[in-house]
């Protein structure tokens, strides 16, 4: 802050005035009248030096963060004009500085300058990712719609369209690279723990109707396919797919993905990224763990070796008949909170009214069984037949693995709830509706349905239905039962809360396609698609590392109410003097400023000081 007066005037009027620097703007303001020279020789005999006096102390003060400024409002005053077709809020979101500082230890900026050295490009690369980042956690858009909205951030970045979308291209071309960056960066933000490595897969639907055809791949000639497939969606959408497995630590934290055609087989994709997961890991050994659909033989029996083992889900329906009669057998059952022997009949027939038997109805009972299987290692041996010809055939090995095999009765209870409900639906339809105008499907309410080949009156007819009462009772069978299947030697409660945790990726696949709109995907080639979802990828990582440091921190909140805090913390520019917070304190927001220490808790910031946190944490 510095005197300004008119010195050409015989009686000046004194004021306070300061220099702003907003964003690319400089300026000044008067921000505090001191008097006229004339008014000031009644309170002192040199006026000019007073008025310096005033300065002085003016700065002091606004050192300390407190400043009394005074400046007039013209309620008349119009809006600037601009040639915009709608308004846009004026309003500057700062909540991103949280993002932004887990970014910054990321390093991806060194990453992404080295890609933009090497590829020769103009455009800023970092600047490009952070922002599409940051808008698919606050504001998911088209990228389009992202460039947009590029004025609602307190930096005001400035690219154009073109540059994101060849951006786009660059980042898919560093595919490998970028994602092990992420993993290695990740460890600067938090501890990982990788002992226990989940995987899961979901599919995301696009806009177009026509599915990708074959293309050959300009490097190796190889024929590919197109990305954009058919296949059994997700969500039941009638439109091509494309195919992303994810796999997660185990604190829920991503670690790697990949994007594969919407028509492949969920299952091919688990080994190779497995295989660039152990590459990632150098070696160090993690339990596989997923679901039945993605714990085949093959996958098993890749993680018997290298020191890995797996936990992956079992139907007891596809159990062999020994095993299921070893299931359905009551001998050897334990209660699984203290060991104690128990039958299966015990479980079913016990009062749960009473209060007396409340722990047990919340219960479980298990059993181990050995399920050893014979499986293809790859191999070829020799083998002479009584003949004396030899044949060189296929070599056998043992895939040693236990079932651990639980019941309980909450969950018997509730998957016949829900069966009695859908037998309800089933006897509507056949007193309201033409059973061959139903849609059918493996789980649907017409699976209790059975055409019966005589009418009410004993005639024959093609027409009569009735519910199917072997469907329900084949399917009672196996209520509360539930099994995993593992190579560890480990006790079976600490195996099943392992498996437990599974829930956590189907969070992370919530929040993709909820919260940060991953789709419906609006691309079209095929660079980049597979870097819009590393950019969504991204955008993962950096919220579940958010909420591994508040949890860390002794605080844990919802999804939507960290997003909402981060979405409300918008400044507005006041006379280019100060930026006003529009958002209120909460529980969220202390908790951040208790993180990050960015002092985002105030009500009135200088443009000085919101640039310092900035230029602290990029």
């Amino acid at each position: 802050m510095k005197l300004y007066y008119d010195r050409n005037s015989k009686d000046p009027t004194y004021f306070i005035q300061m220099g702003i620097r907003n964003g690319k703007k400089t300026t000044t303001k008067n921000v505090k009248r001191i008097g006229k020279h004339s008014e000031l020789l009644a309170i002192t005999d040199d006026p000019f030096a007073y008025a310096k006096e005033q300065v002085a102390l003016f700065n002091e003060e606004y050192k300390k963060g407190k400043a009394d400024l005074s400046f007039k409002i013209d309620f008349s005053q119009k809006l600037s004009h601009t040639a915009d077709t709608a308004s846009k809020s004026a309003l500057l979101n700062v909540g991103y500085f949280t993002l932004q500082q887990i970014y910054h230890d990321l390093g991806v900026k060194t990453f992404l300058m080295d890609i933009q050295n090497d590829s020769k490009v103009t455009f800023d690369c970092d600047n490009i990712n952070r922002f599409l980042t940051f808008a698919r956690i606050l504001e998911p858009r088209s990228k389009l719609g992202t460039f947009d909205r590029l004025s609602s951030y307190y930096e005001q970045p400035s690219f154009d369209y073109q540059h994101i979308l060849r951006f786009m291209d660059l980042l898919e071309n560093n595919y490998s690279g970028y994602l092990e960056q992420l993993y290695h960066g990740s460890f600067n933000v938090v501890k990982r723990n990788t002992s226990v490595c989940y995987f899961d897969c979901t599919n995301y639907y696009f806009e177009s109707q026509h599915e990708d055809g074959e293309y050959v791949d300009e490097v190796t000639g190889e024929i590919l396919k197109g990305l954009r497939r058919y296949g059994p969606s997700k969500q039941h959408q009638p439109s091509p797919l494309v195919q992303m497995g994810l796999f997660m630590d185990g604190d829920g934290i991503p670690l790697s993905m990949c994007i594969t055609p919407g028509s492949d087989n969920e299952q091919t994709c688990a080994v190779p990224l497995e295989k660039r997961i152990t590459k990632m890991f150098q070696g160090k050994p993690f339990i596989y763990c997923a679901d039945a659909g993605l714990g085949s033989y093959d996958i098993r029996k890749f993680n018997s070796l290298g020191g890995r083992a797996f936990i992956v889900t079992q139907s007891v329906k596809k159990l062999s008949d020994v095993l299921q009669q070893a299931v359905f057998n009551d001998h050897g059952y334990r209660r699984l909170s203290d060991g104690s022997s128990i039958t299966i009949e015990e479980m079913k027939t016990f009062d749960r009214f009473s209060q007396d038997n409340l722990s047990l109805y919340n219960d479980k009972v298990y059993k181990i069984l050995t399920a050893d299987r014979a499986v293809d290692t790859g191999l070829y041996e020799e083998r002479v037949y009584k003949n004396g010809n030899t044949k060189m055939v296929k070599s056998k090995g043992l895939l040693k693995q236990r079932v651990i095999v639980t019941f309980s009765r909450k969950m018997m209870e509730y998957q016949r709830h829900i069966r009695n409900s859908q037998i309800e639906r089933a006897k509507n339809i056949l007193s309201h509706y033409h059973v061959e105008d139903v849609k059918k499907g493996p789980h649907d309410v017409t699976r209790f349905i059975r055409p019966t080949s005589t009418g009410k009156n004993g005639e024959k007819a093609s027409d009569h239905y009735e519910i199917d009462l072997s469907v329900i009772e084949n399917e009672e069978k196996y209520d509360g039962y539930y099994a995993v299947a593992t190579n560890l030697a480990d006790d079976a409660e600490n195996i099943l809360k392992i498996s437990s945790q599974r829930y956590k990726i189907e969070d992370c696949f919530r929040v993709l396609k909820t919260n940060f709109e991953a789709r419906p995907v609006h691309h079209r080639k095929r660079e980049r698609i597979i870097a819009h979802f590393m950019i969504c990828y991204t955008a993962l990582l950096i919220y579940r590392l958010l909420e591994k440091k508040l949890d860390q921190y002794g605080t844990h909140f919802t999804t939507d109410d960290i997003l909402e805090t981060l979405k409300n913390m918008n400044v507005a520019n006041t006379q280019d003097m100060f930026y006003t917070a529009t958002y209120t304190s909460s529980e969220v927001c202390t908790a951040l400023n208790g993180i990050f220490d960015l002092g985002l808790d105030k009500k009135y910031y200088q443009p000085k000081e919101l640039n310092q946190k900035i230029k602290k944490i990029t």
